[in-house]
């Protein structure tokens, strides 16, 4: 069997176990400039409609009561390292998939630990003891299920799949509780009578690959029961990424462009601190109306030179026809490989320093910020040379 722990509200959660004054009112963390957006939300929260992602001017418009915390990552991953401390105590196979939620498989712990709903029971009792937060469990034979069923008993629930049930819960699963279904796909789905995972299973195997390709087939595979995937430590970040929303819509390109600048900076310094390297690198813009624009270039040889990002980032922001005001903007880097990789050398063209000087450079600048803090060496805009 797998567990999914998912951490309960974590981040309202966590700001509420450091100000016990801030429990049962009305939390989000986020940014207080209306212009922000809510980051978490604790449940008291939630029953005024207020959720993630939403911006903080229309959550003030649901609670007048509203209290909005600045959000605190250094805290929150201190907390996230006891929870999957715990977690590790109880198996080595801990596959963490975001800051609060990580999976777990408990094949061959039962002789230590009793069953899989044994094993749940004691990591809720021990992360509220040694940790004070609840978090809600759910177990499955498999990974897609388990994720489900930590859902569907917020807060603090254990929710339990038995293999003999799987197949008449699967059969009325909606689609759009499958991780991995987004809003377009849904309404596709919808479009052809497709609800429910049993309707994916009722339907012509050939229809549905040939309609929805590569997650077609996987719904036919979740359909019958079939998920492959494994929990596997210690997986590596899949992308990284620095994004702002900004103060005040604006389509002054230089502004946008010493924005581009400050993210690619941000982006190359996390590359460089998990030794990585990255090859697409990928420009992110939200105009005023809400509507998000991605575009993404592939590079050559993988980098983790910031001059390097800023230089791609800017190559896609120079080509994008900008027609509307922006309020966000961002810089993201994707296609990871270790630094350890094989590079093509660089070469000096034209007296502009090649990627790997800009690395090596890079490199001395982190060490001395991480010694010293973070702003006392600080880059000129634009960098030297960039044509």
């Amino acid at each position: 069997m797998i567990l999914h722990i998912d951490m309960d509200a974590f981040f309202a959660s966590v700001e509420q176990l450091d100000n016990p004054g801030l429990k049962g009112k009305c939390v989000v963390v986020g940014g207080k400039s209306d212009r922000g957006v809510v980051a978490a939300a604790s449940y008291v929260a939630r029953t005024f409609g207020i959720h993630s992602a939403m911006p903080i001017f229309m959550a003030k418009q649901k609670c007048r009561q509203l209290v909005i915390v600045p959000p605190r990552k250094a805290r929150y991953k201190e907390v996230s390292r006891k929870v999957m401390a715990i977690l590790k105590t109880v198996s080595p196979l801990v596959e963490q998939v975001s800051i609060d939620e990580a999976y777990v498989d408990v094949h061959g712990c039962e002789k230590l630990f009793g069953s899989a709903e044994r094993i749940a029971v004691g990591i809720k009792s021990r992360i509220k003891k040694e940790v004070g937060l609840t978090c809600s469990v759910g177990i499955a034979p498999v990974k897609f299920l388990a994720k489900i069923a930590s859902d569907m008993d917020k807060p603090d629930g254990l929710t339990i799949i038995a293999k003999a049930h799987m197949s008449a819960f699967i059969h009325s699963l909606p689609v759009r509780k499958v991780p991995g279904v987004g809003k377009s796909a849904l309404y596709q789905l919808e479009k052809h009578g497709i609800r429910t995972l049993g309707d994916v299973k009722k339907g012509s195997a050939r229809v549905i690959d040939k309609k929805f390709g590569k997650l077609g087939r996987r719904l036919l595979d979740l359909a019958s029961g079939h998920d492959t995937s494994r929990v596997i430590p210690f997986t590596s970040a899949k992308s990284v990424s620095s994004e702002q929303t900004l103060h005040q819509d604006t389509m002054d390109r230089t502004v946008l462009e010493q924005h581009i600048f400050i993210h690619s900076r941000e982006v190359g310094r996390q590359l460089r601190k998990h030794n990585i390297r990255a090859k697409t690198i990928t420009l992110k813009i939200k105009t005023y109306d809400f509507k998000q624009i991605t575009r993404s270039r592939t590079l050559q040889d993988p980098t983790n030179a910031s001059e390097a990002v800023y230089r791609e980032a800017k190559r896609i922001f120079d080509s994008y026809g900008l027609k509307k005001k922006v309020r966000l903007i961002g810089v993201g880097a994707s296609n990871l490989l270790p630094v350890s990789a094989p590079v093509q050398a660089g070469l000096f063209e034209n007296g502009v320093k090649s990627d790997s000087d800009w690395e090596k450079l890079d490199s001395v600048v982190d060490t001395i910020s991480d010694k010293f803090g973070k702003n006392i060496i600080k880059m000129g805009y634009p960098f030297t040379g960039l044509k």
